[in-house]
C-alpha cells in the first residue's frame, strides 16, 4: 500500500486525494486536493467554473494522530457561480469558514456534550474560543430545521445562567423530548418572539401548553394561543402548600422559642413536610408531639397532606370536589400563609385540574433546566447567551452527532 492511499483511509474523507506530506516542528502537513475535477461552489454547492487560485495555501486542522499534530494544506480556488456569484470553492473535508476538518469538529462537539470545555481544549490542543465556535457552528449546521413542526404539548420554563437577573425562556417538546426553542430575556416578550417564529398555523395545533404559576407568560398565551389549554403543574401547588407550612412553622418558631410549646416544634420541618410513606419513625413521632403540643402547626401539615391527595385523584370531577373541599378549609383555616395559597390556587383551579386530565409534569422541562445548570457549572459561567443556548441545543435538542470512534 502507498503511503498516499494509507493517509487517505486514515483521514476518512470521500473525494480527497493526497498530493505529498512533510513534517514542520513535529506537526504532520498533509497536502491535498479535491478529487472532482471541476470545482464546487462553496455555498450552492453546485458545479462552477474556475475564477482564480489563492497565492497561500490554506490550512485546516485535523484529528491529532495521538501526540502528532495533523494538518491538510491546499491551495483553494475561487469559482465563478452562476447563481452565487464569485465564491470560494467547496473542499470535501471541511465546512465553509471553517479551519478544521469535519471529523475535527464531529469530536470535539461530542466532547462538548460529555465533558467541560477545558477539558476539551486540553484533549484537542484548542482553545476556549475555538471550541466554543465549533459548538455554535456544528449547532448551526444541525439543528432540526423543523423542530417547530407538528408541536401539540409544550412546556415553557426560565432558567437564569448569571447572576443579575440573566435569563432564558426555554420551549420543550413534550411529545419528542428536546428543546425545540430558547431565546434571552423571560415574561411575556420574550414568549411573544417564540408564538412569531411559530406563525399562526402551527400555533393552531398547540393543544396543550404547561407553566410554572409564577412566570409572567399566561399574558402572551393568553394573546397568541387562547385555544391552547393551559396547564399548572402540580409541582408548583405542592410546593406552594409547602412554603405555606414553613412559614407557619417559622412565625410559631419565633413565638414560642424558649417556651414549653416550642419543644415540638424545633427540628420538625421534615416530618411536616414529607409523604406519609417517606416518613421514618422519628417523623412519626415529631408530628404525633407536634399534634399534641402545637394545634396550628398540625393544622397546616394536615392542609399540605390533604392537597397532595386531592392531586392524586385521577377522575377530574373527584379532584375538583375535593379541590373546592380543600379552598373552603384553607380559606377559614385562620393561618394566614394557608388562606393566600388557597388564593393563588382559586385563581388557577382550571389549569391545576388539566393536570389531572393530562397528567403532564415539568420532570422533562425540569430536567433539561438541571443538565444545563450542570453545563453552566463546569464552564465556569458564561459571559453571553449565545454560546449557552449553543450547549443547550448540543445537550438537549437532539442533535445527531457521529464522532470517528472505534466500532469495536
Amino acid at each position: 500500500m502507498r503511503v498516499t492511499t494509507l493517509l487517505r483511509r486514515l483521514l476518512r474523507v470521500i473525494c480527497l486525494v493526497v498530493v505529498a506530506f512533510r513534517f514542520e516542528d513535529g506537526d504532520l502537513v498533509v497536502s491535498v486536493r479535491p478529487a472532482w475535477r471541476r470545482p464546487r461552489c462553496g455555498e450552492c454547492h453546485g458545479k462552477a467554473s474556475g475564477y482564480d487560485t489563492l497565492v497561500q495555501p490554506r490550512r485546516w486542522r485535523a484529528l491529532p494522530w495521538g501526540p502528532v499534530v495533523v494538518w491538510l494544506e491546499y491551495r483553494m480556488r475561487r469559482v465563478e457561480c452562476p447563481t452565487c456569484g464569485v465564491r470560494v470553492e467547496r473542499v470535501p473535508w471541511a465546512e465553509l469558514g471553517s479551519r478544521f476538518t469535519a471529523d475535527f469538529e464531529e469530536m470535539a462537539a461530542y466532547l462538548a456534550q460529555l465533558t467541560d470545555q477545558t477539558a476539551v481544549t486540553k484533549l484537542l490542543g484548542l482553545s476556549w474560543r475555538a471550541v466554543g465556535h465549533i459548538i455554535e457552528r456544528v449547532v448551526s449546521d444541525r439543528l432540526d430545521p423543523d423542530r417547530l413542526a407538528d408541536l401539540r404539548r409544550i412546556g415553557i420554563d426560565e432558567f437564569s445562567y448569571r447572576r443579575g437577573q440573566t435569563y432564558l425562556t426555554i420551549v420543550v417538546d413534550h411529545d419528542r423530548q428536546r428543546v425545540v426553542w430558547a431565546a434571552p430575556g423571560r415574561g411575556a416578550d420574550a414568549l411573544r418572539a417564540f408564538f412569531d417564529a411559530l406563525g399562526p398555523e402551527r400555533i393552531a395545533r398547540l393543544r396543550t401548553i404547561r407553566i410554572d404559576m409564577a412566570g409572567g407568560y399566561l399574558k402572551a398565551i393568553g394573546e397568541r394561543a387562547p385555544g391552547a389549554q393551559i396547564i399548572f403543574d402540580r409541582f408548583h401547588a405542592e410546593r406552594l402548600a409547602g412554603d405555606a407550612v414553613d412559614q407557619v412553622r417559622r412565625a410559631l418558631w419565633r413565638d414560642f422559642r424558649g417556651c414549653p410549646e416550642g419543644t415540638g416544634i424545633k427540628h420538625s420541618r421534615w416530618a411536616l413536610l414529607r409523604r406519609p410513606w417517606n416518613r421514618t419513625d422519628r417523623d412519626d413521632d415529631k408530628l404525633w408531639e407536634v399534634q399534641r403540643t402545637n394545634r396550628p402547626l398540625y393544622r397546616a401539615s394536615l392542609l399540605n397532606a390533604t392537597l397532595a391527595d386531592a392531586l392524586d385523584q385521577r377522575d377530574p370531577e373527584r379532584a375538583r370536589d375535593a379541590l373546592r373541599e380543600w379552598l373552603s378549609w384553607a380559606q377559614r383555616c385562620r393561618l394566614a400563609p394557608f388562606v393566600r395559597v388557597a388564593r393563588t390556587i382559586r385563581k388557577h383551579l382550571d389549569g391545576i385540574l388539566a393536570y389531572v386530565d393530562e397528567r403532564l409534569t415539568n420532570g422533562i422541562v425540569e430536567g433539561f433546566n438541571n443538565r444545563l445548570r450542570m453545563v453552566c457549572r463546569r464552564a465556569f459561567g458564561f459571559h453571553s447567551e449565545r454560546p449557552v443556548i449553543s450547549m443547550l441545543f448540543l445537550c438537549c435538542g437532539r442533535i445527531p452527532l457521529s464522532p470517528p470512534l472505534p466500532t469495536h
